[in-house]
């Protein structure tokens, strides 16, 4: 019953006053002036900025909500919505547009819960990773729309293929007890990737993100990862093996959101495919490599997840409205899954932030760091755990904390200097793991075709 009467709540409290917003289909430029509309708007709560351009020079923007925009404010969590990565899949893109609306007009209304949200959350919107893309597929349009026209970048790559291939270093690292988190990129990195994806592991380096979605189309499900199989030795089209992260139970809970606070995600039956509660792993469903979504766990802080938003990649504008619709409420209530499980600050004796610290919890092989002030935010379920900060040159602190189902818990480490010994008492360390020994050890795989993420 509680799961229903969330999203219900929810939803009560965004009808008040809500807006009357265009549904269009928006070219780069109507793109553009729409998030320069907002800005001016609300000026004091929004900040665009650039995180760089495509193949054919556009900008991709992102619109910033915080009441201190464009700062990070320790202890208040970073989040991300990407839309319009496949550029025939343009749900998502229209959908971020109207986000940015509502939270601009409710937050001027008044609206106690988006207040809230803006003042405890700095939100990150960008409504397209792939501009190039969208553009040809607008010239077509939603009638004659072919399935794959501008899904890809104007290079032809398809983008959510393109990001390094941490995986196979993850799963090789697992048997030889090498890191589980921050996993190194390879040295070539930069020249393997296109510029719209350079450009967002630069903005995902930047900042310390803490929850995320990515919106896509063809489909109806929350997608959670690992979408990368550990198996290897399958090769046909779509395997379906089951590959969970350490998180497993967080990121179903984080898909369960967004699915049963959407209209009808969470019945299972869409496009002719069923998903129980409108979530799946995304191995389970088929395999992909070097997504967006598994790059972000492995490679930051950032837990994603990818969302399948409409069977029509392009709908027509006249069905704009009702999608709107059913997907607000899930928009605003995945927002608020950034403020749960623990956070704190890691600092040393002089009350100075330490950055870069390890945050480990017992049970859970994944651990994230702490920012560059000092602060991390770790994303738990309920229940009590045993936690670790650790940071090189220093003495590791473990706190137990139970963490409830509303509110983050507050646990802050304070982190005594370590005792430099003698070079004769020191033990001898074990065989450090770096990079260049992981991918020795690792045969990468070869590219998938066809698939829809």
């Amino acid at each position: 019953m509680a799961r229903w009467l969330r999203p219900l709540v929810g939803a009560l409290l965004l009808l008040e006053g809500a807006a009357a917003l265009s549904f269009l289909h928006h070219r780069y430029e109507e793109l553009v002036q729409a998030l320069f509309r907002v800005q001016s708007q609300c000026p004091y709560v929004t900040r665009i900025y650039s995180i760089g351009r495509s193949v054919e020079g556009r900008h991709l923007y992102v619109l910033e909500f915080s009441d201190y925009p464009g700062i990070h404010e320790p202890l208040e969590p970073e989040f991300k919505y990407v839309g319009n990565m496949h550029g025939n899949e343009v749900l998502g893109r229209e959908l971020l547009l109207q986000l940015s609306e509502f939270l601009c007009e409710e937050y001027r209304r008044g609206n106690e819960r988006i207040t809230r949200l803006i003042h405890d959350t700095r939100i990150h919107i960008m409504p397209s990773m792939n501009p190039d893309g969208y553009e040809v597929a607008a010239k077509q349009g939603p009638d004659s729309n072919g399935y794959l026209t501008g899904r890809n970048n104007a290079n032809g790559v398809d983008l959510n293929r393109n990001f390094p291939d941490l995986n196979t270093l993850m799963y090789y690292s697992r048997e030889i007890s090498g890191p589980n988190h921050h996993i190194p990129l390879p040295d070539n990195w930069k020249s393997q990737v296109e510029p719209e994806t350079l450009a967002v592991i630069q903005w995902i380096s930047s900042y310390n993100f803490v929850l995320s979605a990515n919106l896509h189309g063809g489909a109806v499900v929350a997608n959670y990862p690992f979408d990368k199989s550990q198996d290897q030795r399958f090769r046909s089209h779509r395997r379906t093996v089951n590959t969970p992260t350490p998180d497993d139970k967080l990121f179903q809970k984080l898909a369960k959101t967004y699915s049963y606070a959407h209209s009808w995600m969470h019945r299972g039956w869409n496009c002719g495919d069923y998903f129980a509660d409108g979530i799946t792993n995304g191995a389970s469903w088929y395999s992909l490599s070097k997504g967006m979504q598994d790059f972000n766990y492995l490679y930051t802080n950032c837990f994603e997840i990818t969302l399948e938003l409409s069977c029509n990649k392009f709908p027509p504008e006249e069905d704009l409205e009702r999608q709107w619709m059913a997907n607000r409420e899930a928009l605003v209530a995945f927002i608020e899954e950034v403020h749960q499980g623990i956070k704190g600050m890691v600092s040393d004796e002089n009350n100075n932030g330490i950055a870069g610290a390890v945050i480990s919890v017992q049970g859970i092989s994944h651990d994230i760091t702490s920012g560059d002030m000092g602060d991390y935010f770790r994303l738990l379920l309920p229940g009590t755990y045993t936690v670790t900060a650790s940071a090189e040159g220093y003495q590791p602190l473990t706190v137990t904390t139970t963490v409830g189902p509303a509110a983050p818990s507050l646990v802050h480490f304070q982190l005594k200097q370590e005792v430099v010994r003698k070079p004769a008492e020191r033990k001898a360390s074990g065989t450090r793991v770096n990079n260049k020994t992981l991918q020795k050890k690792v045969v990468p795989r070869a590219t998938r075709r066809g698939t829809q993420r």
